[in-house]
């Protein structure tokens, strides 16, 4: 019989957290600011990775000519 051994990490974010955290906030008042800073973590987090594909992508393809 094989010794079959998974390993998985299932947890939240730091990013997930703080927007999880800035939404509490702004539902309950303590903080005013606009619901575009308020999900930030979220889509910056999404731009960042969206950068470095596109940074990965042109280099494959430059390495190519």
């Amino acid at each position: 019989m094989a010794n079959t051994s998974s390993s998985s990490s299932s947890g939240i974010g730091f990013t997930s957290l703080l927007a999880i955290v800035f939404i509490a906030l702004k539902l309950t008042g303590v903080i005013n600011w606009s619901w575009w800073w308020v999900l930030a973590p979220l889509w910056i987090n999404f731009i960042v990775v969206l950068f470095i594909l596109t940074f990965i992508s042109l280099i494959v393809i430059g390495k190519g000519k």
